[in-house]
């Protein structure tokens, strides 16, 4: 079996066929992440592997070859599945120049011997959950909340009343741009962010296509926290969230997170997945440079789950090799002078 392009009426109906994946899909392979991508310099393309739904983005790099990155994909469950997509891919990409396929599976990180024993180069992650914490939220919410860790209920009630207050809000300008002020203040010394357009087009894109959602929590009628999430199917995504250092009110954020959590329910998820965490044999180390994120999440659930991560599986070995060695440093630096933006 091969590799295909993908039909018109397959795009179209792009989403419902990433859900219908084994893993049941991932926001990240999303149609609009796709062209939300388009901004950084990746072609998207759409594959069929069997059944498997495959989003690609291509990277064209003059002198070596293309690049093939596969968001949160192929969406499989078992490693043999993976390599059983790969090998279907090939054919597809050796036509295209492709030296590389840089997968980002949502496999457990049990699989990473077996992967590194295929040949498999392990690089660093591009979407920032190699490791997370996820929340089922398939039970009513009464019964949710009950089963909260005590230090989330107390934050949640606490801020209840202390007369904190949550909306969901239009991903207006304005809105946007009060959000990014309050992201840049969070991000400060504990993570790198992009540039104020990537996440306004970002967070605008997905809530027109009804996939997400903006919050704020206001204390006194001023915005104190802020918070952007994501639904896909049966699983929700906590992209951003932020909070003013100026005025912090205690539990102002969990409260906002339970919105969070109430409007994904809503939406039929079932799994809320928080984005991010220190992994599971760190995740009690308070100088982990994340220690602080994991800390808030596992105020709501202490399931800490390790993916595999990012891996490369090698086409073309000697331009692999000139990427991997110059040609990635080369162009890092040219498309930050062109983008002012992360590479990836």
């Amino acid at each position: 079996m091969t590799a295909r392009y993908a039909t018109p009426d397959e795009i179209a109906n792009w989403n419902d066929l990433i859900v219908s994946n084994p893993d049941g899909g991932n926001i990240f392979s999303s149609y609009e992440y796709a062209y939300q991508k388009v901004s950084g310099g990746y072609k998207p393309h759409f594959v069929m592997s069997g059944k498997i739904a495959i989003t690609v983005l291509e990277k064209n790099l003059p002198g070596v070859g293309r690049l093939w990155y596969l968001p949160k994909g192929p969406g499989v469950t078992t490693s043999k599945d993976l390599f059983d997509v790969l090998s279907h891919l090939r054919p597809l990409a050796d036509k295209r120049g492709v030296f590389a396929i840089r997968v980002e599976s949502e496999l457990t990180a049990s699989n990473g011997p077996t992967i590194s024993r295929h040949g498999m180069r392990k690089v660093a992650p591009i979407i920032p959950n190699p490791s997370t914490i996820t929340l089922d939220i398939s039970a009513p919410l009464e019964n949710i909340l009950a089963a909260l860790p005590q230090k989330g209920r107390y934050a949640i009630k606490r801020a209840e009343r202390d007369a904190v207050t949550v909306q969901q809000v239009k991903a207006s300008d304005e809105n946007c741009e009060t959000m990014f002020v309050l992201y840049q203040q969070t991000a400060e010394g504990q993570f790198g962010i992009r540039s104020y357009e990537y996440y306004r087009t970002f967070w605008q894109r997905f809530a027109a296509a009804g996939l997400g959602q903006l919050f704020f929590a206001y204390v006194d009628g001023k915005v104190v926290a802020g918070a952007y999430a994501m639904v896909l199917g049966a699983k929700s995504s906590y992209k951003d969230g932020a909070s003013s250092r100026i005025r912090a009110v205690y539990g102002a954020s969990h409260l906002l997170q339970w919105h969070v959590i109430s409007w994904a329910k809503s939406k039929g998820a079932l799994l809320h997945d928080f984005v991010g965490s220190p992994p599971s044999d760190e995740i009690d180390n308070s100088s982990h440079k994340h220690y602080g994120i994991g800390l808030f999440k596992t105020a709501f659930s202490k399931h800490v789950v390790d993916y595999i991560g990012c891996y490369d599986y090698i086409i073309q070995p000697t331009k692999y090799k000139i990427w991997i060695h110059i040609g990635e440093r080369v162009a890092r630096r040219i498309h930050l002078y062109q983008y002012r933006d992360s590479y990836y």
